[in-house]
């Protein structure tokens, strides 16, 4: 007999999306998202930097920051999400936290995460 937490953890395998490159916090993406308008669906490309991952499994998520003419945009979605069509990693970045909330204040050059160049090659 199946429990309870086991028919919960085959439905979640079965949604885990296996296509998702490895990316940390300070990493710069580039993604493809579907957007839904009207009734046509059209490829959304987003590029920005990795401010925040939250949770794990199913309900893991991250938020992605771009400044946008000027204005700062960020935008959460869930990692597993039928949204996004594809993730390329662009950048690694070296950073200290695990959270880059302070890049909200930043503008210009003292809103650039250090590149890590070991990862580069």
């Amino acid at each position: 007999m199946v429990s309870r937490i086991e028919k919960v953890q085959i439905i979640d395998s079965k949604q885990i999306r296996k296509d998702i490159p490895q990316f940390d916090v300070g990493d710069t993406i580039k993604m493809r998202i579907k957007v839904k308008e009207a009734e046509k669906v059209r490829i959304h490309p987003f590029e920005g930097t990795v401010i925040k991952k939250t949770g794990r499994g199913l309900a893991e998520a991250f938020t992605v920051r771009k400044v946008s003419f000027g204005e700062g945009v960020e935008r959460t979605f869930p990692i597993h999400s039928p949204v996004i069509e594809k993730i390329e990693i662009m950048t690694k970045g070296m950073i200290r936290r695990s959270k880059l909330y302070y890049l909200r204040e930043r503008l210009g050059k003292s809103a650039r995460v250090k590149v890590d160049q070991t990862q580069a090659a």
